[in-house]
């Protein structure tokens, strides 16, 4: 009879504990969930503000145009016929993988608008040696520029307050900025741009 009595008593322990560990295990889960929300949310929050483009400086083009800008090979770019044109700045490095993926489209984008008072410069932004090695492979329709460590100051005066790559300008025949993109820029986004740009009242 004792023993009966000791074995449901026991029973009614494990049930008690099982209760508990269930209610233990469902709060776990509710703090996982919970923070698994919170660390999406920091981290969306992060990648936005990553990825944010605030104002250019007002003289952020005519300072870079009045730079002695220089091709990966040494040769001073002539940056005085670029004024006038409807410019397509792209910062990059070959060691960004969205830089590089997005080049064939630049290359077509430059081919396709060439006749339409349109160049793209690229901005390099790694050493000339790299920077060279690199567009032996991939070469491109369009100049490239050093950028060297005063890229960075450039992107952050138009508009890229953390100097992430890729970053793409457009800037209209008058040297106003149009349109800034810091990510993988698409053929078809570019080309949007430009047709807006060429076809707004001058």
């Amino acid at each position: 009879m004792h023993g009966k009595i000791l074995s449901k008593h026991q029973c009614k322990i494990r049930q008690m504990t099982e209760i508990e560990r269930n209610k233990v295990n469902k709060r776990q889960w509710i703090l996982i969930v919970v923070c698994g929300f919170l660390a999406g949310a920091i981290g969306m929050g992060l990648a936005s503000y990553q990825f944010r483009t605030v104002a250019a400086s007002d003289s952020a083009v005519e300072n870079f145009l009045k730079q002695e800008l220089r091709s990966p090979d040494g040769e001073v770019l002539p940056t005085k016929t670029w004024r006038g044109k409807t410019l397509v700045l792209n910062f990059w490095a070959p060691w960004c993988p969205p830089c590089v993926e997005e080049m064939p489209e630049l290359v077509r984008v430059q081919e396709k608008y060439k006749t339409k008072n349109v160049l793209f410069v690229g901005i390099g932004v790694d050493s000339p040696s790299n920077i060279r090695q690199f567009l032996l492979k991939t070469p491109v329709n369009y100049p490239i520029v050093l950028g060297g460590l005063e890229g960075s100051n450039w992107a952050k005066s138009m508009g890229n307050p953390s100097s992430g790559l890729p970053f793409t300008v457009l800037i209209d025949e008058k040297g106003s900025i149009k349109r800034v993109k810091l990510g993988k820029i698409s053929e078809d986004e570019l080309s949007s741009w430009l047709d807006s740009a060429i076809l707004s009242p001058k």
